[in-house]
C-alpha cells in the first residue's frame, strides 16, 4: 500500500496515552481534528485518520510499549486469515493495523444486535488455527471480537505469546450457551455490563467456581 498511513503519524504523534492500575482502560491525553477514537483498552488506545480511513493505529501507553514487538511478531506468525487484522507496519508507539467495519460484541450487546452461532464457531476455529502456528490464544473478549456480516473478526492478539489459560473465551462461550437466550435481541444497559465486567475480573477471589459467579450474575439481572 506504499505506506500511505504515513501521513497520519504527525497528527498521532500530538497524542499520548497512560495505562490505569486495576485493568482499567487507558487515558487518552491529546486531540486532533483529523482523529477519531475506535476503540479503547487496557495496554492501548485505538484511531482512525480522516487522511487514510482504511487503518487503525493501536496507540501504546508508554509503560506498555514492549508489548508492541511481540503483537508484531504474532500478526507476522498469522499471517494471512480471514479471522485476524493485518499488521502493515510497527513503530516505537505504535501498530499500523487495517481498520476493520463492525461492532464488537460488548457493542451488540449493548445495542440488542443478536449474536450468531457463526460468531462463536468462528471464534474456535480461529483459535485453533493459532495453535496450529504453535501460539497460545488468549485474551478473547467481548471486546476485541467484531462482528463483521454475520461472522467472527478478532481485533487484539497480544497475549498469543504468553503461556497459559485465561479462560476468558471458554467463559463466554459457556455463558453465550447458557444464558444468551434469555437477553437475544434485548439491549443490554451500559451499567450493568460494567457491574458484570468488573465482578468477572475478581471472580475467583469471591466465588469457588465460575459457575457459582453465573448464579450470582443471573441473580442479580431481569434477565432470568
Amino acid at each position: 500500500m506504499d505506506n500511505k498511513w504515513e501521513v497520519v503519524l504527525p497528527s498521532l504523534s500530538q497524542m499520548t496515552v497512560s495505562s490505569n492500575a486495576n485493568n482499567e482502560p487507558v487515558t487518552i491525553h491529546g486531540s486532533d481534528e483529523t482523529l477519531r477514537c475506535i476503540g479503547v483498552g487496557t495496554d492501548a488506545a485505538v484511531f482512525q485518520s480522516i487522511y487514510a480511513p482504511e487503518f487503525a493505529f493501536k496507540l501504546y501507553a508508554d509503560d506498555k510499549r514492549s508489548k508492541i514487538k511481540n503483537e508484531e511478531k504474532v500478526y507476522q506468525t498469522i499471517g494471512n486469515s480471514p479471522y485476524f487484522s493485518t499488521c502493515y507496519a510497527a513503530y516505537d508507539t505504535l501498530l499500523v493495523l487495517s481498520f476493520e467495519e463492525g461492532s464488537t460484541l460488548f457493542d451488540c450487546l449493548l445495542q440488542g444486535i443478536k449474536i450468531p452461532e457463526q460468531v462463536v464457531e468462528d471464534v474456535e476455529n480461529a483459535r485453533q488455527y493459532v495453535r496450529d502456528q504453535g501460539m497460545n490464544p488468549r485474551d478473547i473478549h467481548l471486546k476485541n471480537i467484531l462482528l463483521q456480516n454475520g461472522r467472527a473478526k478478532i481485533i487484539d492478539v497480544s497475549e498469543y505469546i504468553q503461556p497459559g489459560n485465561d479462560f476468558r473465551w471458554e467463559h463466554l462461550k459457556k455463558a453465550y450457551e447458557d444464558h444468551y437466550h434469555l437477553i437475544e435481541g434485548r439491549a443490554v444497559p451500559f451499567w450493568l455490563l460494567e457491574t458484570i465486567r468488573k465482578w468477572y475480573n475478581s471472580w475467583n477471589k469471591h466465588y469457588s467456581s465460575y459457575e457459582e459467579f453465573l448464579k450470582r450474575v443471573s441473580n442479580f439481572t431481569s434477565f432470568k
